[in-house]
């Protein structure tokens, strides 16, 4: 089964490979200040999702020197998208976006900016900022919505209904910024109907898509949950039955920037197998080759 795989579409679109520099910009999230909750969402680890991300103490310079010497034995002349992962990154004063992006843009290696939010984090100055930035070098914004059922959303306290994803959308769409949307496939009390649904709601109006597996990690809420077997976690075969599906619906027009994702391994507790990532990839793959 082919698919546009996020390589492939940044050698169209660059002429090279590119590669990711995970960053924090050291922020923090609505779900987390008190605006919203001071809990964070259900599954959040303490890094914000930002576990691989580097050293938020660093400038953001320094942040992307260190994340290329981690590829540096791949490449000695690649380019690279400057990441920014930990927490929500369009909540901040804008003055203080406008210096880390701007600092991350200005590298001679940096290509692009990818920045990762929530929809209710997108208001008209950052829509401008955005926009400014985007006519220097692309940018690709990621939007957290994990799944378009409200019950699960409440759930995950995810904090904003689908309404606001939906004109979040429609706002990027309007400045010309390239949406990437992230699912989680393995939500509890989900059907595979139910995510196969979320898919389906999203591709009618992202750029790009996330599928990332539900991990149970060590110091969450939903980690107390999982030890009180209020859910189970998707085996192997189960997950990649499902994204088998999720890959059939979704149209070549919409580039696939993961099929799965990494828990960080010293705080994972479920699903195991997902920390061989190596397996995970080649079983995913040999099944999309039989389908």
């Amino acid at each position: 089964m082919k698919y546009t795989t996020l390589n492939s579409y940044l050698k169209e679109r660059f002429g090279c490979k590119v590669y990711k520099v995970a960053l924090d910009g050291g922020f923090t999230c609505p779900n987390r200040d008190g605006t919203l909750d001071t809990r964070g969402c259900i599954f959040c680890s303490a890094g914000g999702s930002g576990d691989f991300a580097e050293d938020r103490s660093l400038s953001i310079t320094e942040q992307i020197e260190r994340g290329k010497e981690r590829v540096s034995a791949k490449t000695k002349d690649g380019k690279y998208i400057a990441y920014f992962q930990a927490f929500t990154n369009t909540y901040a004063p804008v003055d203080v976006l406008r210096a880390k992006y701007t600092e991350a843009i200005s590298h001679p290696d940096i290509v692009a900016l990818s920045i990762a939010t929530r929809p209710d984090c997108l208001g008209d100055k950052v829509l401008e900022l955005l926009y400014e930035m985007n006519r220097i070098k692309p940018v690709f914004v990621e939007l957290g919505l994990q799944t378009i059922h409200e019950n699960t959303a409440e759930y995950i306290r995810r904090g904003y209904p689908l309404s606001c994803y939906d004109k979040a959308v429609e706002k990027l769409h309007d400045i010309g910024i390239n949406v990437v949307t992230h699912l989680i496939i393995g939500l509890p009390f989900e059907s595979k109907e139910d995510m196969l649904k979320s898919v389906e709601y999203v591709c009618r109006v992202t750029d790009g898509i996330k599928l990332q597996l539900l991990h149970i990690l060590k110091g969450t809420d939903l980690a107390k949950e999982y030890e009180n077997k209020k859910f189970e976690a998707l085996t192997l075969e189960e997950y990649t039955d499902i994204i088998v599906d999720c890959v059939k619906i979704i149209p070549d027009s919409i580039v696939i920037h993961r099929l799965t994702g990494d828990g960080a391994k010293r705080d994972l507790i479920a699903p195991l197998w997902s920390g061989d990532k190596k397996r995970v990839i080649n079983t995913i793959n040999k099944a999309l080759s039989q389908n």
